[in-house]
């Protein structure tokens, strides 16, 4: 073989050995490429992980044929969606949750994820029983979950934050949490009575409603059995008390740069008294203290009670006095807290944060808790909500039909604002659903232009949202900022942990027998001492310590 030959003997098989080199390497990169694709990543990608919560049963939630709080269409699309699997360590009725929370916890049988008071968050905390949920809410929520709870500069989230640590996510709301009086308006104008613009007229209302006997005994003023709990949210009493400029249990500036408890402030003892001398003229239920709301609203259904303190919701409790075989019976009318001088009540607000969701610390999947929540932050805010979002809320047919099915999501958050009073009334008055911007507001807009058609079941929402409605005294309150915000949004101090349970059931043993006439309105001087022996001093203390570096 000539050299020749030999030369291109020796360029031919270097030439192979590099096409089968860049061939094998070719295949190589290719396997390298889809190895971790293929049975990894895929099985990632629909591997489904389950998380266990509790959940308080709902009266206003109806639910489709075969379907339970165990199995539903809710629960079916977030597992189809997310790869979130929902299940339930226990369902137990509204009125029995907290106490069933607080046995869960005293058990140390923690689901994978709950709702909390502040004082369980700190308690849960300390014990180490709680996930710091610090990275994982960094790693898992989404752009639009962080600036959703940026609204109000993260005070709600700071109030969450332990030695720096976020130990909870605080199930959020728009701090303007207001409440009004609901008058039966009919009542007024068959006694030829004025609307309540002073407390004066109030309690002329009360007594003049008192003296009806259409169904037996009538009184003046519904009051339930828990009626300064910020959940009473029907037949309560903090506003009230806010309109002789009271509150109950805030932390509000005494005039000199220091905070002090609003449960023991003086104007409480002039509301006191004016509400035992309702209460010995047979203006209040004398069974008030044994009724919790549902049962003490039997008497407004049955036209034995036409006043009642409450949230902007409490027209879909009225409903069910209200209308009866299609017809409406009971007319209503929605009015801004009277005050008792002519100074202008104030709506006491708190943090728009009472509750925060936490992980427990044995959670095998903290990530999906916070795809949950960035799920409903997405529905809950689409404007024109997709058909697979109308699963969510509706269920499975997507329709709405009353059944308030979004209460079944486990995570809910509410937006830290909202400008329902100022689109849904003139929308409504106007009939012009172009001006709305959220899909709260389109639900709300189409539920109020079925009554005004003439779908009398949904009268409720005609009360909340329309022209007169609760929602449209929210813009003037804002304006005039007729409102009073608590001043103390820390965790809870240590005294307070130990202690404010305590001095909350001392304040309305007292607050209740001065009301039912068992002892004199003097009685509240020496409840505030007591308050004050009992901790109430020293968590004032300490509340003020962390007042001077938050000022």
């Amino acid at each position: 073989m000539n050299r020749k030959a030999k030369m291109l003997l020796v360029l031919t098989l270097v030439f192979s050995l590099v096409l089968t080199a860049c061939g094998k390497a070719k295949e190589e990169g290719q396997e390298q490429q889809q190895k971790p694709q293929a049975p990894a990543a895929q099985e990632e990608q629909n591997k489904v992980i389950e998380v266990s919560t509790v959940v308080p049963s709902d009266q206003y939630l109806k639910f489709d044929e075969g379907e339970t709080y165990d199995k539903n269409g809710v629960y079916d699309i977030y597992e189809k969606d997310l790869g979130v699997k929902i299940t339930n360590k226990w369902v137990t009725d509204t009125s029995q949750f907290k106490e069933k929370v607080k046995m869960t916890i005293a058990s140390n049988d923690l689901p994978d994820f709950m709702p909390v008071n502040a004082t369980q968050l700190k308690e849960l905390t300390e014990a180490d029983m709680i996930m710091d949920l610090t990275d994982v809410y960094e790693q898992y929520a989404t752009d639009q979950t962080k600036e959703f709870f940026q609204k109000d500069g993260g005070m709600q989230m700071k109030s969450a934050m332990f030695d720096g640590k976020l130990m909870g996510i605080p199930r959020s709301s728009n701090p303007l949490y207001l409440q009004f009086l609901y008058v039966r308006t009919d009542w007024l104008k068959e006694m030829n009575l004025p609307e309540p613009k002073t407390m004066d007229d109030l309690m002329k209302i009360a007594e003049a409603f008192s003296k009806r006997t259409e169904n037996g005994k009538s009184y003046g003023l519904a009051v339930s059995k828990d009626p300064f709990n910020i959940d009473t949210g029907v037949t309560g009493l903090r506003a009230f008390l806010n309109g002789f400029h009271a509150y109950e249990n805030m932390w509000i500036e005494d005039g000199n740069g220091n905070l002090v408890n609003s449960d023991v402030q003086p104007e409480v003892k002039n509301a006191l008294a004016a509400l035992q001398e309702m209460f010995k003229k047979g203006l209040i239920d004398p069974e008030f203290a044994v009724k919790d709301a549902e049962k003490e609203a039997e008497l407004i259904y049955n036209n034995q009670i036409g006043l009642v303190y409450g949230a902007s919701w409490v027209p879909a409790q009225l409903v069910k006095g209200a209308v009866k075989d299609g017809k409406v019976v009971q007319e209503w009318g929605v009015y801004p807290i009277p005050s008792v001088d002519g100074n202008p009540a104030l709506n006491q607000i708190g943090l728009g944060a009472d509750e925060y969701y936490v992980v427990a610390k044995q959670a095998k999947h903290p990530e999906g808790f916070v795809k949950l929540l960035n799920q409903w932050i997405v529905v809950d805010n689409a404007l024109d909500p997709t058909d697979v979002q109308k699963e969510y809320l509706y269920g499975k047919d997507r329709k709405e039909k009353g059944s308030n099915y979004w209460l079944l999501s486990p995570v809910r958050v509410g937006n830290q604002t909202d400008n329902n009073g100022d689109m849904l009334p003139k929308a409504i008055a106007n009939k012009d659903e172009s001006i709305l911007e959220t899909a709260d507001q389109r639900t709300r807009y189409g539920r109020a232009m079925q009554y005004l058609d003439g779908d009398t079941s949904l009268w409720w929402e005609y009360l909340i949202s329309g022209p007169n409605g609760a929602f449209s005294i929210v813009p003037k309150v804002k304006e005039e900022k007729l409102y009073l915000q608590n001043k103390f949004y820390g965790a809870p101090t240590a005294t307070m942990a130990d202690r404010e349970e305590i001095l909350k059931k001392k304040r309305d043993e007292i607050y209740f027998k001065i009301i039912m006439n068992q002892v004199p309105v003097d009685e509240f001087d020496k409840f505030v001492a007591e308050w004050n022996k009992l901790g109430g001093e020293q968590m004032t203390k300490e509340v003020n310590e962390w007042y001077a570096d938050h000022k």
